[in-house]
């Protein structure tokens, strides 16, 4: 068995009650890991086509990968994948909380929910035995108070009355981690599950322990050591991108007709440091802790991220940090997804001052807010249409042109028309409008050290498709996003810090070679059979010791884009094509800013440069020849006994 994997899948079907438990294929986790990976592939294999997302027949799948639970450094993190409610896509939504490494210490690497449940339950996992509760005096309670309610001394995965009534943008919750995007949270609800809680004392088996953890020292010692994980995310959170996105013109304001904010530094995270800041908190077992804890009325809670922040201020005219901070606690109680959120309210203001909607909702008025996200969690009046999302909303009252959403997922809190490479990510992100799926061009082109000439459409497709690969394959080996800052090394960034030769050099290098990056990245992993350098990717190094498998860096490229190249087949299956690959007319048709020329996303001049690099046909197509190199198989990997029944626990 290959290291860092407990070798069971624990599947329940809460329609029948039926618990079992089986081993996947070896080949199956070779090629697909953990996480976002191994999460798509078994959702391709189990999930009937067309499948409707709110019904009995949705598959709700939770994935870790071989370093959950084994000791490393960011990467305790665990994986939700399903068929989305909001969007009909995929949706791969990745968290922080505990959950995994009880789930792993309770002897499994994934959980597949099936059916649902006839009332409100809750599943009980341990090393004992695995059981399904009633759970009819738990619905209705806020996260905050299922999961005092749940076993102590477990990983815990909840959801609030957004879930149970079906919120299209619905969260999962794990401790105060989200697992926000795409309404994981409705499909919870909808098969009447209202938690899950995982126990055990088994440890992850390593395959090399003292190279592991002499590899996991190391990256600790990087961590500390760079600018961003060791300084920057540390002192002033994910905020710290409020005032740098406010300078670069892409930080969403007043429904993204603008990109910059005169008000914006009193919601920036060095404001947040300054004024709210109790201590830092982090991810389960991550040394970054870029988390906020905050004081709200006597208590202490988890402090609102950048694009809370970004969504719930000066996209909504709101420049109250305090207002903010009671918003976003008040949406995690409930079980929302912020940035889905914010989008929501921003497009209703904006409906109302176009006279499209009727509603006393208005750009810097706050009072009102608090009592919209109760209607919108309990689906009263006019939130039982915003629980829909914006997509729906633009449908039913019109606005289209100024519906801030993709594939009908609300786009995450960075104005492309600033940083146009972002936008070209949104348009082709699996699933929607999220800054991940995306790959973060941004930290190249408008909040990072080293950004490159953030309006230039030449390079951007390779420079997407570079973010895109090596982020998708660092979580799918169950990573934190945040560690792939370390991809820019700390003696680059300070030789960039102290030369404007150097600096010139280095932004002219990514910017034009962005297109030779991307073509070399569609070769096959033989090309590149070097590891990948330590000190800019210790993920991959820390990976193979715990497996026990070689990993070059072509390797793990390769794996990225097979993930890409995966979900890119889920949607195709799903209906979605290559026309869904777009943005909305406000980012597309209209200047940010009258005096600059460039300020829009012209996605035409990048686009088909991002297909070919990825191997994919004019129309966004996986061709058979990019489907055989990275090894991706129509026919379900799961064995018949998977697909049907298994050994019963």
């Amino acid at each position: 068995m290959i290291g860092g994997y407990m070798g069971k899948v624990l599947q329940v079907d809460l329609s029948t009650g039926a618990i079992e438990s089986y081993s996947l294929p070896e080949r199956m986790l070779e090629l697909y890991v953990g996480n976002k990976g191994l999460g798509a592939r078994l959702l391709y294999d189990l999930l009937p086509p067309m499948t409707d997302p709110l019904s009995e027949k949705n598959v709700f799948i939770v994935t870790t990968a071989p370093l959950t639970g084994a000791g490393a450094p960011s990467s305790n993190r665990f994986n939700i994948t399903t068929k989305s409610p909001l969007t009909g896509a995929i949706v791969n939504s990745n968290c922080g909380g505990n959950f995994g490494v009880f789930l792993k210490r309770a002897g499994y690497d994934s959980l597949i929910i099936t059916g649902k449940a006839s009332k409100p339950v809750y599943l009980k996992i341990n090393e004992e035995g695995v059981s399904i509760e009633d759970a009819s005096e738990l619905w209705g309670l806020d996260t905050e108070k299922i999961q005092e309610k749940l076993t102590a001394g477990t990983g815990k995965l909840v959801i609030g009355p957004a879930g149970e009534n079906l919120v299209k943008y619905a969260a999962v919750f794990s401790q105060e981690r989200a697992a926000g995007r795409g309404g994981v949270g409705a499909v919870m609800g909808s098969k009447n599950l209202k938690a899950v809680i995982a126990g055990g004392k088994k440890r992850v088996p390593v395959a090399h322990k003292d190279k592991f953890k002499d590899a996991c020292r190391k990256w600790r010692q990087l961590s500390r050591e760079h600018p961003a994980t060791g300084e920057e995310l540390p002192r002033f959170g994910t905020s710290i991108f409020v005032n740098k996105c406010n300078a670069t013109h892409t930080l969403p304001t007043r429904n993204f007709l603008h990109g910059s904010y005169d008000e914006a530094d009193a919601v920036s995270g060095e404001t947040l440091a300054e004024k709210h800041l109790i201590k830092n908190i982090g991810c389960y077992g991550c040394p970054i802790a870029c988390g906020r804890q905050v004081q709200l009325h006597g208590k202490n809670i988890k402090g609102p991220e950048y694009e809370t922040v970004g969504l719930f201020g000066p996209n909504l005219m709101n420049a109250d940090l305090k207002a903010i901070i009671e918003l976003n606690y008040q949406a995690d109680l409930l079980g929302m997804d912020t940035i889905s959120l914010g989008n929501t309210l921003g497009f209703v203001m904006e409906a109302r001052e176009k006279g499209l909607i009727k509603t006393d909702l208005a750009f810097g008025k706050i009072d009102r807010l608090s009592r919209t996200l109760d209607d919108i969690a309990y689906r009263r009046g006019l939130g039982d249409d915003m629980a829909e999302g914006v997509r729906f909303l633009s449908q039913k009252y019109g606005g289209e042109e100024f519906a801030l959403h993709v594939k009908g997922m609300e786009l995450a809190s960075y104005e492309p028309r600033g940083a146009v490479g972002q936008g070209l990510g949104y348009a082709i992100g699996s699933r929607g409008g999220c800054h991940i799926a995306a790959g973060y061009p941004i930290y190249l082109e408008a909040n990072g050290p080293i950004t490159v000439d953030p309006l230039a459409t030449t390079g951007k497709p390779g420079l997407v498709v570079l973010n895109q690969t090596t982020m998708e394959a660092v979580s799918t080996i169950g990573c934190c996003i945040f560690s792939v800052y370390m991809f820019l090394p700390k003696a680059l960034l300070e030789l960039n810090a102290r030369s404007p030769l150097i600096s010139k050099i280095v932004r002219s290098t990514f910017l034009y070679g962005g297109n030779i990056i991307g073509k070399a990245l569609s070769w096959p992993a033989w090309t590149l059979p070097v590891p990948a350098p330590f000190f800019m990717l210790p993920q991959v190094q820390t990976h193979a010791h715990c497996t026990g498998e070689r990993y070059t860096l072509g390797k793990m490229m390769e794996l990225g884009k097979r993930v890409v190249s995966m979900d890119r087949i889920f949607n195709l299956r799903e209906g979605l094509t290559g026309a869904d690959d777009t943005l909305p007319k406000r980012l597309t048709d209209e200047l940010q800013r009258a005096e600059e020329p460039r300020s829009k996303v012209t996605l035409s001049k990048m686009l088909p440069k991002y297909y070919n690099f990825r191997g994919w046909t004019p129309a966004g197509v996986p061709r058979e020849k990019t489907l055989r190199t990275l090894q991706i198989e129509e026919e379900p990997m799961l064995p018949q006994t998977a697909m049907g029944a298994a050994s019963t626990v």
